[in-house]
């Protein structure tokens, strides 16, 4: 059962509770869930509601997609009494032994009965199971429960994405300062390397043709133009996905991090540049907060 919601960004995390009485019943349902990376579901329910676990177990599942999910049910009966099945042959095994007991010791067994029917297993609950239609009311509290959990995860959610964005903005800031710092990067690289034969080897002894093959060939090899231009179509990318109507993003923005960062550390590793390092030291502080950030996205 997917819900379409008009946020962007949803929250793995939210906290749900419904409670409603039918009839003779009192349905209660608490709901949380945590981040995680598949589905999880810890479920605990009454024995009423056993036939229809599968059932409960694909609506919470289909409603909430992913996430460490947490989920208790109970039913109160009103009005009228359980029902419940009592053990008479493990009562009277008890008695047996208890009144032989009591004949060894000396002790009168005649107010036993008592105790006994607070022993395990004596007493126990019916196999009662509810009916359909008691279900389906039950069912209307449980979507309840995980709607009001769905409420907190886009409200977590918009917090989310306004950081997200906030990140990815400035890790894009960044990049058009790269574009900035980068034909001053070559011009001083020629010169360092130029100056460096010049001292080392001797200007007159330095052959030119060779030397402009060279440094052709070292220039292509630290260039960052196209590691700056997949930085961008990622960024974008990343934010054209948060502003789609799929429900779940968690993933394949995480993987799209991954994406940014590697093009942040080949940047980083090629730039021989001060400026430039200073500008991937910040894109690589705004990239390891928004991976903290992702995890918590459904």
């Amino acid at each position: 059962m997917q819900q379409n919601n008009t946020c962007m960004l949803k929250s793995m995390t939210g906290f749900g509770r419904a409670e409603q009485t039918v009839g003779d019943k009192t349905y209660l349902v608490e709901i949380k869930a945590l981040n995680g990376k598949q589905f999880e579901l810890q479920l605990k329910l009454p024995p009423l509601l056993k036939p229809f676990e599968f059932d409960i177990r694909n609506t919470i599942q289909d409603s909430l997609v992913r996430g460490s999910v947490d989920c208790y049910i109970t039913i109160k009966q009103n009005g009228t009494s359980k029902p419940v099945i009592i053990n008479t042959e493990l009562i009277k095994s008890y008695y047996i032994q208890l009144e032989q007991l009591g004949k060894e010791l000396n002790i009168d067994t005649n107010n036993v009965l008592s105790s006994i029917l607070r022993l395990p297993e004596v007493v126990s609950p019916s196999n009662e199971i509810i009916n359909e239609d008691d279900f389906k009311e039950f069912n209307k509290v449980l979507i309840s429960a995980i709607s009001e959990l769905n409420n907190h995860r886009i409200e977590e959610g918009k917090s989310l994405e306004k950081d997200l964005n906030n990140r990815i903005s400035k890790i894009k800031e960044q990049e058009e300062a790269i574009i900035v710092f980068e034909p001053n990067r070559k011009v001083r690289i020629k010169e360092e390397i130029n100056k460096l034969l010049a001292n080392n080897v001797g200007k007159e002894n330095i052959d030119n043709n060779r030397m402009e093959q060279e440094l052709i060939y070292y220039m292509e090899k630290i260039d960052i133009h196209e590691e700056q231009i997949r930085l961008r179509q990622h960024c974008e990318y990343f934010s054209d996905i948060i502003q789609n109507d799929s429900v779940s993003k968690g993933k394949k923005l995480s993987f799209l991090l991954q994406e940014i960062g590697r093009e942040i550390n080949t940047t980083g590793s090629k730039a021989y540049d001060v400026d430039i390092q200073k500008c991937v030291v910040v894109m690589k502080d705004e990239l390891e907060k928004a991976k903290e950030q992702i995890l918590n996205v459904l």
